[in-house]
C-alpha cells in the first residue's frame, strides 16, 4: 500500500480536530482554530506537490473553520489562498473562492481591497471563461467601489474596460455613457488630460457603428466646447471623414481613411474591429437618392 504524502496526512489531521468534540478544557474557537491552522498546512503541502485543486479545497475548508471561529480576517484570506489555487485550472472555483473574499471584505468596510478582488474575477471571466457579460459587470462594480474609496484613476481603468466590453457586445449606447464618463474624469488632471481623445474617438466609433451619424456629429461638437484642442487632434479628423464617407456611402474614401490613420497610429483589435463593423453597415446600406 502506497504511503500517504505528507500534505495528505495533515489534511487528515485537520478533519480530525474539525470534527472532534470539545473537551472540558478547550473552547470550540480554539478547536476551529487549530484545525484552520492545520488546513493552512495541508494546503502548502499541496502546493509544494504542485496539487492545486487539492490545495484549494484545503484553503476552503481552512476558511470555514476561520468563519466558524469568528476570525472573519482570516477567513478572508483563506479564500483568497484558495481562489490562488483554484486560478491554476479551476476559474470557476476560483470566482466561487474570491466571491467568499468579497463578502468578507466588504462586511469589512474594506472596500478598496474588495475592488481589487472584484476586477480579478472580471479578468477571469474575459480570459478563462470568455464570458463579456458578467466581466463587465464585475469591472462596472469594481469600479465604483474604486470611485467610492478615491482611487480614481483605478476606477477609470475598470469604467474604461467596461466600455470597451459593452461596445463587443453592441451595448453602444452603455459604451459612449462610460467612455465619456471616464473623459470627464481625467479633463481635470493634466496626467490624464492627454488620453481624452483616445476615449473620445472611442465613443464617436460607437455611435458610427449604431449607423447614427447625427449623435456622432453632435458629440463632436460637444467634445470641442469640453476642450478646445478636441477639433484639431488627428482623432476628431479621423472621426470628421469617416462620418463624410458613412453618409456618402463611399466605402473607398472609409478604407483610404482607416488605413492612413493605421500608418501613424496602430489600430488596436477593439477599433479594428469595430471599424470592420462600421465598414460592413456602409456596404449593405442601400444608398438614399
Amino acid at each position: 500500500m502506497p504511503s500517504k504524502s505528507p500534505a495528505q496526512t495533515l489534511l487528515e489531521k485537520a478533519d480530525k480536530k474539525a470534527n472532534s468534540s470539545t473537551g472540558w478544557f478547550s473552547s470550540s474557537s480554539t478547536k476551529y482554530e487549530e484545525a484552520g491552522d492545520l488546513y493552512q498546512q495541508a494546503a502548502n503541502a499541496f502546493k509544494i506537490d504542485k496539487l492545486f485543486r487539492e490545495a484549494g479545497d484545503a484553503h476552503a475548508r481552512e476558511a470555514e473553520c476561520r468563519e466558524k471561529g469568528q476570525e472573519a480576517n482570516e477567513a478572508a484570506n483563506a479564500w483568497w489562498n484558495a481562489a490562488k489555487a483554484y486560478k491554476r485550472g479551476h476559474p470557476d472555483l476560483a470566482i466561487q473562492a474570491l466571491t467568499h473574499t468579497i463578502t468578507h471584505l466588504t462586511q469589512g468596510g474594506r472596500f478598496r481591497q474588495a475592488a481589487d478582488r472584484e476586477k480579478e474575477i472580471g479578468q477571469i471571466y474575459l480570459q478563462e471563461l470568455n464570458d463579456l457579460r458578467k466581466a463587465c459587470e464585475s469591472y462596472e462594480r469594481a469600479g465604483e467601489w474604486y470611485a467610492q474609496e478615491d482611487a480614481t484613476a483605478t476606477a477609470n481603468a475598470c469604467y474604461k474596460d467596461a466600455a470597451d466590453l459593452h461596445a463587443e457586445l453592441e451595448e453602444y449606447p452603455q459604451a459612449i455613457a462610460r467612455y465619456e464618463q471616464v473623459a470627464n474624469g481625467s479633463l481635470s488632471s493634466a496626467l490624464t488630460k492627454y488620453s481624452v481623445k483616445e476615449y473620445w474617438l472611442r465613443s464617436s466609433l460607437c455611435a458610427l457603428a449604431m449607423g447614427d451619424t447625427v449623435t456622432a456629429k453632435r458629440n463632436l461638437t460637444k467634445y470641442s466646447s469640453l476642450d478646445t484642442t478636441f477639433s484639431s487632434t488627428r482623432e476628431a479628423k479621423f472621426v470628421n471623414i469617416l462620418v463624410e464617407a458613412i453618409e456618402a456611402g463611399d466605402t473607398d474614401t472609409f478604407t483610404g481613411a482607416v488605413f492612413e490613420y493605421d500608418q501613424v497610429t496602430k489600430l488596436d483589435n477593439w477599433k479594428t474591429n469595430i471599424l470592420l463593423k462600421i465598414k460592413r453597415s456602409i456596404q449593405d446600406e442601400p444608398l438614399l437618392t
